[in-house]
C-alpha cells in the first residue's frame, strides 16, 4: 500500500511537469513523424518529376503496404539514441528533482526510504511505457501517410509469429530503455545533482559505443561474455538479432542469448540496488 502510493504520488509530480514530458515522451515521436512526411513528400516530387517523363510502358505499379510489417519494424527501432537521451530529461527530474527543492526531509517521514526510490523507478517505467507507445503511434501513421503519398494500397498481416516477435522486440526496447535510466538513479543518489543525472549516463553510453566498436582488436566477439557484460548496448542487439532471426542471429556463437540476458540484467539491476543502499544511508538532514 505504501509502495503504491509512492508510485502514485510520484506519477503525479511528474505528470505536473509538462515541460519534462513534452520533451521526454513528446518531442522524438512528433520530430520523427514529421521528418518522415516531409522526406517522402521530397522524394515523391522527386520521382514524380521523372515519372511523367517516361513512357506508359516503363513506368512501375503502385505497391502494397504491410501495416503489420511497419509495426513490427517501429519495435524493432524504438530503443533508438534519440529516444533514450530525451527520456533521461523526464527521468533526470524525477530522481533528482527533490535534492534539488529540498524535499526529501518532508517525504521520507511519511514512507520507507526503499518505497520513495522504487515509487521513483515505478513512475520512470510508466513513462518509459507511454514513451513508447506513442512512438508505435507515430511509425504506424507514419507509414499510413507515406502509403498515401505514394499511392500505395494498404494491408495487414499480423499473425501469431509476428505478434509474438512484436511483444518480445517492445519487451526487449521496454527493458534496454529502464536499464540507461536507471544509471541516472544512481548518478541523481550519489551526486545530488540533476545534472550529474542527465550527462552521467550519456557519457557512459557513448564511452560504451565507443569501446564497442573497438571490441574486435581485442579479440572479443559479439555475443562473448566480455562484450555483453561490458556493453549493454551490444547485449540489445543480440537480443533483437534473435527475434529477428535472419544471418545475424546465425552467426552468433551458441549461448550469446542467455549471456546478452546477463548482461542487461546486470546493467539493469547493479544501478537500482547500488542506488537503494547509498540512499538507505544517506543524510538527508544536509540538502
Amino acid at each position: 500500500m505504501m509502495l503504491a502510493d509512492a508510485v502514485r504520488a510520484e506519477t503525479w509530480r511528474l505528470l505536473q511537469n509538462r515541460t519534462a514530458l513534452l520533451w521526454s515522451i513528446v518531442f522524438v515521436p512528433v520530430v520523427g513523424l514529421a521528418a518522415s512526411i516531409a522526406g517522402n513528400l521530397f522524394i515523391d516530387d522527386k520521382i514524380s518529376a521523372v515519372r511523367d517523363r517516361l513512357p506508359s510502358q516503363l513506368r512501375l505499379e503502385r505497391g502494397t503496404l504491410d501495416l503489420g510489417q511497419a509495426l513490427l519494424e517501429a519495435a524493432g527501432n524504438l530503443a533508438n539514441p534519440a529516444l533514450l537521451a530525451f527520456l533521461l530529461i523526464g527521468a533526470a527530474s524525477v530522481f533528482a528533482g527533490d535534492y534539488r527543492w529540498e524535499t526529501w526531509r518532508l517525504i521520507t517521514a511519511r514512507n520507507s526510504r526503499p518505497n520513495l526510490i522504487m515509487g521513483k523507478a515505478g513512475a520512470v517505467k510508466l513513462m518509459v511505457l507511454a514513451g513508447l507507445l506513442l512512438m508505435l503511434a507515430a511509425a504506424v501513421i507514419g507509414a499510413v501517410a507515406k502509403g498515401l503519398i505514394f499511392g500505395n494500397s494498404f494491408v495487414f498481416h499480423f499473425g501469431a509469429e509476428t505478434a509474438q516477435s512484436f511483444g518480445l522486440m517492445f519487451l526487449l526496447a521496454f527493458v534496454r530503455v529502464v536499464q540507461f535510466l536507471l544509471l541516472a538513479l544512481l548518478a541523481a543518489t550519489v551526486t545530488r545533482s540533476m545534472l550529474a543525472a542527465l550527462f552521467v549516463p550519456l557519457v557512459i553510453g557513448v564511452a560504451q559505443a565507443f569501446l564497442a566498436k573497438g571490441a574486435p582488436l581485442l579479440g572479443w566477439r559479439m555475443g562473448d561474455w566480455s562484450t555483453m557484460l561490458l556493453f549493454p548496448g551490444d547485449a540489445y542487439e543480440v537480443l533483437k538479432a534473435l527475434i529477428q532471426g535472419g544471418m545475424m542471429a546465425a552467426v552468433l556463437p551458441d549461448g550469446a542469448g542467455w549471456r546478452a540476458v546477463a548482461g542487461l540484467a546486470l546493467w539493469s539491476f547493479a544501478p537500482f540496488f547500488m542506488a537503494l543502499w547509498w540512499f538507505r544511508r544517506q543524510d538527508l538532514s544536509k540538502e
